[in-house]
């Protein structure tokens, strides 16, 4: 049996009927993984595909896509099916047309209502991936040591163990040692995240229906999600007016964005190399300057 077959045979049990594919259009955008629309003349699907051992990276995207669903806050594509075929794994999820921006007042309204569903701690079921770097997501009951250990302190480390030296790495140390005083009269909740929200994992559906696809979930601050929006583009100032009027955003967050898009940045270091790690420097430097004013 193919792959193909198999993901026509995982197709066929969910739909209640039987599913045989017509049409097979690789698509372009992925960096990650092999990108598919498969149909049968009656129906779509996205299809995902790669090396067997990534399997856990398509388990973790399900797992967070089924939680923004069940949030029932804004659209995303439903998991299908997940799996291992052979040398390959994959991930079925269900088709959706993206056509142009989101309608940016009902897309402010969607994630404000988003991030009102909450958990008891920081964290997630599940470790997960940030592109296609580890992010881990252990349960924690305070924001400021999940966010020092798990996103910058990790980050850190693995820049220092690609070869990025002490002097981004120390600089780093000294701002995990002031986190706490980006907090000081803020007390985020664990709200549930997109993880990974710029431009390119957001969309307008039909009528500019609101669409966020390729999550990096967990529960964490807001804030995180707001400041990744304004990293690699932006849904504009009437998004922002949308988001403030259905939950107020604190004033703090506009020194806190840089902060939490730090993470980013580092994560980029990681993956593509010296010029974000030059980037991240400054953004460190910056940051260390506005808490010991």
């Amino acid at each position: 049996m193919s792959l193909w077959t198999e993901i026509e045979r995982r197709i066929s049990t969910h739909l209640g009927r039987s599913f045989r594919i017509s049409e097979r259009s690789p698509l372009a955008g992925g960096s990650i993984n092999n990108a598919f629309r498969v149909g049968d003349g009656e129906q779509a699907f996205f299809v995902k595909t790669n090396r067997a051992r990534l399997h856990g990276m398509f388990e973790a995207e399900a797992t967070a896509l089924q939680a923004l669903t069940d949030a029932d806050a804004i659209r995303v594509p439903r998991p299908v099916a997940t799996g291992i075929h052979g040398h390959e794994s994959y991930l079925v999820l269900s088709w959706l047309d993206i056509a142009g921006q989101p309608d940016a007042q009902r897309f402010g309204e969607r994630m404000a209502a988003l991030h009102r569903n909450t958990a008891e701690r920081f964290g997630f079921a599940i470790d997960n991936t940030i592109g296609s770097t580890a992010q881990l997501n252990a349960w924690t009951d305070d924001w400021v040591d999940f966010w020092r250990k798990q996103r910058l302190g990790y980050q850190l480390d693995l820049a220092l163990h690609n070869g990025f030296g002490h002097g981004l790495y120390d600089l780093g140390q000294q701002l995990i040692e002031r986190t706490p005083a980006f907090f000081d009269g803020y007390r985020p909740v664990p709200s549930l995240l997109h993880g990974d929200l710029w431009s390119g994992n957001w969309g307008g559906g039909p009528g500019g229906e609101p669409v966020i696809f390729d999550p990096a979930s967990y529960y964490g601050d807001r804030e995180t999600d707001l400041a990744m929006m304004e990293l690699f583009g932006s849904p504009g100032r009437g998004f922002f007016d949308a988001y403030d009027a259905a939950w107020p955003i604190d004033r703090g967050h506009a020194i806190r964005k840089n902060f939490y898009n730090l993470y980013h940045i580092l994560n980029h270091a990681n993956l593509f190399g010296a010029g974000y790690a030059r980037q991240a420097e400054n953004m460190i430097e910056a940051l260390l300057a506005e808490v010991k004013a």
